[in-house]
């Protein structure tokens, strides 16, 4: 038993030792010092040497000097400083925990030493001391700095390296040592030359000697890596750096290293030979690109191998007709990509002499038409906000259009042909002319709508990232009503006095005058909107009929002014009791008393909507015999007598005047004369700039947008600020080209319209 226990104890010494020298308990703090330049100059060394001062141990059990003859005090002290300062390559030395796999400490301290060329570290700082490993930098090494999070969980300042084979990651308990050893990491791999690969370095030979056609086919035929290949690919094509992708925002989705989804790229490719049904995996490959930036340059080089052929007779008819009905999926997926992504120019240039050599020599009158299609494509690319939709990829795999449905004002709408590069203004342009509206002076745009919503799409916006993103939210809920759809509708309302009643533009301004009204921004009285209601009514059905089904309240009337008269009716009726006694009995019964409250609202609601109802209908009956024209024609009437008729109305949650006041829940209102602020349900202007006088707008921070006309400032917070940016870009834009139309005055003598808010799509104050 005492054997036992002495063995116990001695097991427990070397045990907490072993922790104390790991750990560095008992022990002062490391100081390192950063040598100026002017020490730089007299010892010889580089600027990111750092020295440090080894911790003097106390006399508890661990090594000290004391005690040691002089000799070899000294001759122990000269041999440190050897090892210290002979090595001039030595950028940084000192001591760093590693973290280690397998064994019961996670974390191990170890002498590291930082030169040009590598990063070692060693069981201590003598000469003689082993090396334990070796990490050699490269221009492809990757450096992750120092961050809260780790140092909160470990107590320790970490970083991390990253190299070909191996992966460092370092502790230390100094933030300052941490930083610095990671610029001096850094700053070695920024000294590298750039690694090259192999196919760089072919596709510069090829570059060279692109005007002899014998020798690139020489280099085609030898470098087996620029051909099609049923084999794997064990490494990318271009050279990426070492490194995992957990610390960026992609961590979420499931990516790996830059490296690795570069393999999987290619493994996906070759799944697509066989895949019968290809679009899905299209669209990942797509996302991977989308999401992952530098991965596009490797996807367009391993498109271009697989879809090289040699010029060369060793291959019967037979196995290359094999070979070319194979690469058809890569033709596909290298027409998706070239109308999502444009590749740099390096890679740009090599895919358009590829295309030219495919075309040169002949080899299927498919893959010349696939040629010919990508050529055209990447003239017009730009970056794409979304991955192609399904209808979109399976035009591109058979080189056609696809149709587009628009519709506008009323129950109509037409198909439109577009491209992948189709933009809204082109689509506006195609249905001002189907319409016969290329000459009114108003302005037309497209609009993303359903049930519940709509807003304006930039002139610039490519039609098909829109038409993606309808799938999408699609996809997401296909049980919902509230579908997604284009609408083609009045945008600029330049003069509504010149539309003749017999024209289209005057559906438009009627249908889209009475969704005003319906969603409760137009502001009249009541009266007003019961008789806006009937001419409703006899201009969607004629002469009042009892056996006629008419349209539900909701798309006849404002909500919120039925919801105002029933909320005038107590929801509680009197003589209500008092809650019981008992906190449970109170919270029960105040549950019960809430549903009550509920179901008697609800009651006054359809009681209220009754009796609009019933108002609307006899008013109804009064307009017989009015033609669908003349209730158009009065319904716009009354409308017209609001002060602000014509603008675009946008909710501002906050605003402040140049004087110093504030409100809040307000409309802006744009138009082609002013801009103006309103109550909500009210026909005045609280304020109101024409808009020759606006001497700038824009926004000011990230939810806020201003206005500035002389020495009066509009300020307000609104979620609308893109909205509201590019209606009045859009008017600024219209009232220059009327000017310009009717040659009255320039922009160059008009200083009130200010060039720079015609030209930007948002203008920064």
């Amino acid at each position: 038993m005492p054997l036992q226990g002495l063995c116990w104890l001695v097991c427990c010494r070397q045990g907490f030792s072993l922790l104390a020298r790991d750990h560095g308990e008992k022990e002062e703090e490391e100081s390192f010092e950063l040598r100026n330049q002017d020490e730089h100059t007299h010892t010889g060394r580089g600027q990111l040497e750092v020295t440090l001062s080894q911790p003097t141990r106390t006399a508890n059990g661990t090594p000290c000097l004391s005690g040691v003859p002089e000799e070899k005090r000294s001759l122990i002290t000269q041999k440190s400083k050897m090892t210290m300062d002979e090595d001039p390559e030595v950028l940084v030395k000192g001591w760093l925990l590693r973290e280690v796999q397998g064994g019961w400490l996670r974390q191990r301290r170890f002498w590291f030493v930082l030169t040009t060329d590598s990063l070692d570290y060693y069981s201590g700082p003598d000469r003689d001391a082993r090396r334990q490993g070796t990490l050699v930098l490269t221009s492809l090494c990757s450096v992750l700095w120092p961050d809260k999070h780790t140092y909160k969980q470990t107590g320790y300042w970490s970083l991390t390296v990253y190299g070909r084979k191996h992966c460092f990651r370092l502790f230390t308990k100094h933030y300052n040592e941490a930083v610095h050893w990671a610029c001096a990491v850094q700053k070695v791999i920024d000294s590298k030359a750039p690694v090259e690969t192999p196919t760089q370095l072919l596709i510069r030979d090829i570059e060279e000697n692109k005007f002899n056609p014998e020798v690139v086919e020489h280099i085609y035929e030898h470098n087996p890596i620029l051909r099609y290949t049923q084999s794997p690919l064990y490494a990318p094509l271009l050279p990426f750096p070492y490194g995992s992708l957990h610390h960026t925002h992609m961590a979420g989705k499931g990516y790996m290293s830059i490296r690795e989804e570069a393999v999987r790229l290619f493994n996906c490719l070759q799944q697509l030979e066989l895949a019968r049904e290809p679009i899905p995996l299209i669209q990942g490959i797509l996302q991977t690109c989308l999401d992952l930036r530098p991965l596009r340059d490797e996807l367009y080089c391993q498109l271009i191998k697989q879809t090289s052929v040699t010029n060369s007779g060793v291959q019967t008819q037979t196995q290359t007709q094999t070979q070319l009905n194979l690469q058809l999926r890569y033709w596909q997926l290298l027409t998706c990509m070239s109308c999502t992504f444009l590749p740099s120019c390096s890679i740009l240039r090599y895919l358009r002499f590829h295309l030219k050599r495919v075309q040169s020599l002949s080899v299927d009158p498919e893959v010349e038409s696939y040629a010919s299609f990508i050529a055209q494509a990447l003239e017009k690319t730009r970056g794409r906000e979304c991955v192609p939709s399904w209808e979109e990829i399976q035009g591109l795999m058979g080189r056609q259009e696809i149709l587009c449905t628009v519709h506008y004002p009323g129950p109509g709408c037409c198909q439109i042909p577009i491209t992948s590069h189709t933009t809204a203004n082109e689509v506006v342009r195609q249905m001002a002319e189907r319409l016969g509206l290329q000459d009114s002076p108003n302005t037309f745009a497209l609009f993303e709508q359903n049930s519940c919503w709509e807003k304006a799409i930039g002139g610039s916006t490519i039609i098909a990232d829109v038409i993606t993103r309808f799938e999408n939210l699609s996809a997401k809920d296909p049980d919902s009503d509230c579908q997604c759809r284009l609408c083609f509708k009045l945008y600029c309302l330049l003069d509504t006095d010149s539309i003749s009643t017999d024209s289209i533009e005057y559906l438009f301004l009627y249908e889209q005058c009475h969704e005003m009204v319906v969603r409760g921004q137009l502001p009249a009285c009541e009266d007003d909107l019961l008789s806006l209601a009937a001419l409703r009514l006899q201009c969607l059905l004629g002469d009042f009929s009892a056996l006629s089904p008419y349209p539900p309240l909701e798309q006849l009337f404002p909500a919120e002014v039925v919801e105002s008269r029933a909320l005038l009716a107590p929801v509680d009726p009197p003589g209500c009791p008092s809650f019981p006694g008992g906190l449970l009995a109170g919270t029960l019964w105040g549950h019960k008393r809430r549903q009550e409250q509920d179901q008697r609202l609800r009651a006054r609601l359809r009681e209220e909507g009754a009796v609009v109802m019933s108002a609307i209908l006899e008013r109804w009956k009064a307009l017989a015999g009015y033609s669908r024209r003349d209730s158009m024609a009065a319904y716009l009437t009354i409308a017209q007598q609001w002060s602000g008729f014509g603008c675009t109305l946008y909710e501002v949650d906050f605003y402040i005047s140049s004087t110093g006041s504030f409100s809040q829940k307000l409309w802006l209102g744009v138009a082609a004369s002013c801009v103006s602020l309103y109550r909500q349900g009210e026909a005045e202007a609280l304020e109101s700039l024409p808009i020759g006088q606006i001497c700038s707008y824009g926004v000011s921070d990230s939810n806020t947008f201003r206005i500035t006309a002389g020495d009066r400032d509009l300020l307000f917070e609104t979620s609308k600020l893109t909205e509201i940016m590019q209606l009045m870009n859009a008017y600024f834009s219209a009232t220059r080209r009327q000017l310009d139309k009717d040659d009255c005055i320039s922009t160059e003598t008009n200083p009130k319209l200010h060039p720079s808010l015609l030209e930007l799509p948002s203008h920064p104050v």
